[in-house]
C-alpha cells in the first residue's frame, strides 16, 4: 500500500539517529572509563613508598595527575592508583626499587568485549527501537494500526447501525430541521427512486444555531432513523502538533466512510478547522492544510455512494466561503431556539425520564422559560427531579418545575446571605418599583413573580415577567416601556429613600443596551432614520456589536442614548409618585413574605387603595 505522506517518517528517523549519537557519546565519556577502572585500588602516597622500600612494585606508569603501579599479592597482581605529588627523588626512587617503567593497562574486559559493550550493543539496541517505532508510524500513516503513535489515523467515534438509540421522536421543538433532514434519511433508505429521476443527494448539510439547541442530537437522530454507520468527530481533533497529521486524519476518515457507505459523517464544531483564509500570513499552517484536505475530499467522493456529511457550528459567519459553496455543504439548516410550542414539546420529551405529578402544566412552564434552549429545558426538568428528592417526595410537582426555572435563570437560593433590615427594605421597594411601573404601562408583560430571596448568581432579588403568548416583534412603545420598567427600581429608591444604591447596576446595563440598539440598529430615531450605525457578529454567541460610523456620529449616539434613558427614568419616577400608596402597600407585603406571586400582586394592586401616607 502506498504511503501517503512520508515526511513524518523521515523526521522520526532523523530524530532517532540523533538520540543514538547522543547516547553513544555519553557511554564513551562516562560509562566505559568507569567500567575499565572498576578493579583499580586507590592507595595513598605513603603506601606507594612502603611498597617501593619492600621492592613489591612490579610495573609503574606516570602521568600528570596519577601514578599507576602493580603490586604482587600471591599469584595475582593488583593494580593500584595514587595521586602524584611533587618529589624531586621520585624517578630515582622508582628506579632503585627495581620497578619497570611501562604502560599499566587497568582493564578487566578484552578489547573485543569493550567494543561490543561500548559500540555494537547500544547501536543495535537503538537502531532496533527506531526501526520498530518508525514501522508503527508508517503503519498509522497508511491507515492501519492504532495506538499512541497513530498520528495519521482518524479517531472518529463510530456508531454502527442504530447503536446511538436516538430517533426523531427523541428530538422535539425543531420540526423544520427534522423535515429537511428526513429527506436525507429517505435517500439513504431508498436511493433508487432518486436515481431514477436523476436526482443526487446533497453531499453536505450544515447545522447552525446557538449552543444547546440540539445540533449534535439531530445528527445522531438522522443516523438512528437511517440505521447506517455514524462517524462522529470534533473539528479540534484534526488539529495536532505536527503539520500534516490533520490532513492525514481527514483522508483516513473519508477512506473509512467510503468503505462503510452508506453512512453519515458528523463533524462537530467545524469552525475549528473551517475558518476563513484571509490571505495574510498565518502562524497555524496545520489548520489551513487540514481545511484544504477537507475541501479536496468533499470534491472527491460522489453523492451517489450514500456518504452524507453533516457538520455543526454556532459561528457560521467565520467559515470559509469555499466550504459553503454548492457541491460541498449544499444545505444550511438553522437550528434555532425553540418557540413556545417547541419548548412545551421538549419539556414533555425530557419529563418522560422522571416521575411527575398529574397536575403539571407544561404550557405554563414553557411560557416562564422563554428563550431557553433545549439543553436548558433538559436541565430544568432534571433540577425539578433533584428538588423533589431533596424535599423527600417521590415525584416532581408544578412548584418544583417553577423553582427549577429560577435556579437555571438566577441560581440557587443563597440562604446563608442574610440581609440587614434596612437592606431588605430597600430591596423590597426596588423590586416593587420594577413591578409597579410594568403593571401601570400598556403593552408590558404581566408580572409573574417577585422575590427578595438572594440567589447564588449575586441577585438580591428579582421581578419575573412572563408574556401571555409567543412574542416575536417589539414596537417602539414596548421597548420604551421596557426601559422604563428597568429604571423603576432606581426610581423607587430615589422616591422613598432619597438616595441610590449599587443594586441597579444590571438594570442600568440592560436599559442602556436596549436604548443603544433602538438608535443604532432598529432605526427608531428620527435623526438617523433607517441607517444602521452598528454591526452585529457572532449572532449565536451573544452578538458582538461594533459601531460603523464616524467619531462625531458616535458622540451624537451617546447623547441620544442618555436622553432616551433619562426620559424613561423620569416617566418611571412619575408613575411611582402617582401610585405611592400602592408602592408602600406592596413593598410592605413583600418585606413580610419575601415572595409575591403574580396573582397576589394583582389582587393587592386592584384592591381599593388604603390610606397610607407617603
Amino acid at each position: 500500500m502506498e504511503i501517503k505522506d512520508k515526511k513524518p517518517v523521515r523526521r522520526s528517523m532523523v530524530f532517532y539517529a540523533v538520540i543514538v549519537l547522543v547516547v553513544l557519546m555519553i557511554l564513551n565519556m562516562f560509562v566505559l572509563p568507569s567500567l575499565s577502572e572498576r578493579s583499580v585500588v586507590e592507595t595513598t602516597y605513603d603506601e606507594l613508598l612502603d611498597a617501593l622500600d619492600a621492592h613489591e612494585v612490579g610495573e609503574v606508569e606516570l602521568n600528570s595527575d596519577y601514578i599507576y603501579y602493580t603490586v604482587k599479592n600471591g599469584d595475582r597482581e593488583i593494580i593500584c592508583k595514587t595521586g602524584r605529588i611533587f618529589d624531586i627523588n621520585e624517578v630515582s626512587r622508582l628506579y632503585e626499587s627495581g620497578a619497570k617503567f611501562q604502560e599499566v593497562v587497568p582493564e578487566t574486559m578484552s578489547p573485543l568485549t569493550s567494543l561490543l559493550v561500548g559500540y555494537v550493543v547500544p547501536l543495535a539496541l537503538f537502531i532496533g527501537l527506531g526501526y520498530f517505532l518508525s514501522r508503527r508510524l508508517q503503519k498509522s500513516m497508511m491507515g492501519g494500526g492504532g495506538g499512541a503513535m497513530a498520528f495519521g489515523k482518524s479517531n472518529a467515534k463510530v456508531y454502527v447501525k442504530s447503536a446511538t438509540g436516538i430517533k426523531f421522536s427523541d428530538v422535539a421543538g425543531e420540526d423544520e430541521a427534522k423535515e429537511l433532514l428526513t429527506e436525507i434519511v429517505d435517500y439513504l433508505h431508498n436511493p433508487q427512486k432518486y436515481r431514477e429521476i436523476g436526482a443526487t443527494m446533497p453531499k453536505g448539510a450544515l447545522l447552525v444555531g446557538p449552543p444547546g439547541t440540539g445540533k449534535t442530537l439531530l445528527a445522531k437522530a438522522v443516523a438512528g432513523e437511517a440505521e447506517v454507520p455514524f462517524f462522529s468527530i470534533s473539528g479540534s481533533e484534526f488539529v495536532e502538533m505536527f503539520v500534516g497529521t490533520g490532513a492525514a486524519k481527514v483522508r483516513d476518515l473519508f477512506k473509512q466512510a467510503n468503505e462503510k457507505a452508506p453512512c453519515i459523517v458528523f463533524i462537530d464544531e467545524i469552525d475549528t478547522i473551517g475558518k476563513k483564509r484571509d490571505g495574510s500570513f498565518s502562524g497555524n499552517d496545520e489548520r489551513e492544510q487540514t481545511l484544504n484536505q477537507l475541501l479536496t475530499e468533499m470534491d472527491g467522493f460522489e453523492g451517489s455512494k450514500g456518504v452524507v456529511i453533516l457538520a455543526a457550528t454556532n459561528r457560521p459567519d467565520s467559515l470559509d466561503p469555499a466550504l459553503l459553496r454548492p457541491g460541498r455543504f449544499d444545505r444550511r439548516i438553522p437550528v434555532e431556539l425553540p418557540d413556545l410550542k417547541g419548548r412545551e414539546e421538549i419539556l414533555k420529551v425530557h419529563a418522560k425520564k422522571i416521575k411527575l405529578a398529574d397536575n403539571v402544566n407544561f404550557y405554563e412552564i414553557a411560557k416562564a422559560a422563554s428563550g431557553a434552549s433545549g439543553a436548558e429545558l433538559a436541565n430544568i426538568v432534571n433540577e425539578a427531579a433533584l428538588r423533589a428528592v431533596r424535599d423527600g417526595r417521590r415525584f416532581a410537582t408544578q412548584a418544583d418545575m417553577e423553582e427549577s426555572i429560577e435556579v437555571v435563570i438566577a441560581g440557587y437560593q443563597k440562604k446563608s446571605r442574610v440581609l440587614s433590615e434596612k437592606e431588605k427594605l430597600i430591596v423590597s421597594y426596588h423590586e416593587i418599583g420594577h413591578a409597579l411601573v410594568a403593571a401601570m404601562q400598556t403593552n408590558s408583560a404581566p408580572v409573574h413573580k417577585i422575590t427578595i430571596i438572594p440567589r447564588t448568581s449575586g441577585a438580591l432579588g428579582y421581578t419575573m415577567q412572563v408574556e401571555d403568548g409567543e412574542h416575536f416583534l417589539m414596537n417602539k412603545e414596548e421597548l420604551e416601556n421596557k426601559i422604563a420598567t428597568l429604571t423603576g427600581g432606581r426610581a423607587a429608591e430615589e422616591l422613598i429613600f432619597h438616595s441610590i444604591t449599587t443594586g441597579a447596576s444590571n438594570d442600568i446595563e440592560q436599559a442602556t443596551k436596549i436604548a443603544r440598539s433602538m438608535i443604532t440598529r432598529f432605526g427608531m430615531n428620527e435623526d438617523f432614520d433607517m441607517v444602521a450605525m452598528e454591526n452585529v457578529g457572532n449572532q449565536y454567541l451573544g452578538g458582538d456589536a461594533s459601531l460603523s460610523c464616524s467619531f462625531e456620529t458616535q458622540t451624537e449616539i451617546d447623547r441620544k442614548v442618555v436622553e432616551l434613558v433619562k426620559k424613561e427614568h423620569e416617566k418611571a419616577y412619575k408613575i411611582l409618585e402617582d401610585n405611592i400608596g400602592k408602592l408602600h402597600e406592596l413593598a410592605k407585603f413583600l418585606y413580610e413574605n419575601e415572595t409575591i406571586t403574580g396573582e397576589e400582586f394583582m389582587k393587592i394592586l386592584l384592591h381599593k387603595p388604603e390610606q397610607i401616607e407617603g
